[in-house]
């Protein structure tokens, strides 16, 4: 059965939990791929994303011409994995698309073993996202995810990664993909460009993203109060975000004698947050190319992050501004030097801003991922694959 590698195409998205920057990713991907002409539809999680996902997809949903579909997806694999594969394999059937591209370790087994149960599958299209990959290797977790990444590229015809990283960390732990790779960089939009002044009486610190252990949060707590310990007065930080170690890092607060100073104000848009704190701080243990460091790169807000995943993508030239992950004294040590003048590294903000601007454009990603599915399309009809052009995002954000 042929399919057309010009003109309009139809498109399958499938993902698990509609939060973060997956969801962020998507939601882009979806918007500039309507936008240029192609019919897309969803399919993702029913228990997971809360009321700013369901008001996102319902503003989005009129505009899916291959419709939106919610099914009870498991973060852990289980028997509820059956009953949501089954649910994708049926709206494959009834939509026909020409790709089907799953994105993050769920959604790409989703869409691929789907899509393969046809006859005539679509181009089967993955975006890892991290997730799998960023398990400690060695764990019984690990070794299970990456023997089903190794067992699915039989089923996958392009890979498209992230970040350099991510691609890097698939040879390494899976293997050769045997399909064909794009490394398509996150992009953020023009209006994402505008920079954001703190409020009146922001806090010193501010963290913006999931409370889980991956984050490094707890680090970042041991780092605040090492601060207060050294110097007068009591630099305060604000947390905006949500998720499964709440609690705990209250305690840890509290252990630290830095309660008081810590406040936790929930979950909200990046650019609302970015204007409650006067220093960003990324802390994370393990990334692939966060749309925080993107978005307040974007904002021209003074940042400190971790040498990790992505990361040195985002910062380009200026990666030696980079900080060790889990180490307390050095995060604790910058810290120390903003809260006594921060001029170095408001101009370092607007130096990082022009660097973005230049090479995580939101355009260059949603054509990057387009011209890449056309690419796989040809391949599929000429049984070749096109020579490979994986250095090409590299080589920009490197630049």
């Amino acid at each position: 059965m042929a399919r057309a590698t010009g003109g309009k195409l139809k498109i399958l998205h499938v993902l698990r939990a509609p939060v973060g920057g997956l969801f962020r990713h998507v939601l882009d991907l979806t918007k500039g791929q309507i936008e240029r002409g192609h019919a897309v539809g969803l399919v993702t999680d029913s228990t997971t994303g809360g009321a700013r996902a369901d008001e996102a997809l319902r503003q989005l949903e009129p505009k899916l011409e291959l419709g939106l579909s919610r099914v009870p997806m498991a973060r852990n694999p289980g028997f509820a994995d059956v009953m949501a594969m089954r649910h994708v394999a049926a709206r494959l059937a009834a939509v026909a698309p020409d790709v089907a591209h799953g994105h993050g370790s769920k959604g790409g087994v989703y869409a691929r073993v789907g899509a393969s149960l046809r006859s005539h599958p679509p181009v089967r299209a993955y975006t890892p996202h991290g997730g799998s990959f960023n398990y400690r290797p060695g764990t019984t977790s690990h070794r299970l995810y990456m023997s089903v990444e190794g067992a699915l590229r039989r089923a996958t015809d392009l890979y498209l990664f992230e970040s350099a990283y991510i691609q890097s960390r698939f040879h390494q732990l899976v293997g050769p993909a045997r399909a064909i790779e794009r490394v398509v960089l996150n992009g953020i939009s023009p209006q994402e460009f505008m920079p954001i002044t703190p409020t009146p009486g922001a806090a010193d610190f501010l963290y913006v993203g999931e409370l889980r252990s991956a984050k490094g949060i707890d680090i970042l707590l041991a780092a605040l109060a090492a601060v207060s310990r050294a110097r007068s007065g009591a630099p305060r930080l604000t947390l905006v975000g949500s998720g499964p170690d709440e609690a705990m890092l209250t305690r840890a607060a509290i252990d630290l004698g830095v309660g008081a100073q810590v406040s936790f104000a929930g979950a909200m848009p990046a650019r609302q947050a970015f204007a409650l704190g006067r220093m960003l701080i990324v802390p994370s243990r393990a990334e692939s190319l966060p749309y925080v460091v993107l978005e307040a790169a974007g904002a021209s807000i003074p940042m400190i992050a971790t040498d990790v995943g992505g990361i040195p993508e985002i910062f380009g030239p200026y990666r030696d501004r980079l900080i060790a992950a889990n180490a307390v004294e050095p995060l604790a040590r910058r810290m120390a030097a903003a809260l006594a003048d921060d001029a170095d590294d408001r101009a370092a903000a607007q130096a990082l801003a022009g660097h973005v601007a230049t090479h995580f454009a939101l355009d260059d990603m949603i054509d990057g991922v387009i011209e890449a599915y056309r690419d796989a399309l040809a391949a599929r009809q000429t049984g070749r694959a096109p020579a490979p052009d994986r250095d090409r995002a590299i080589r920009s954000a490197a630049s």
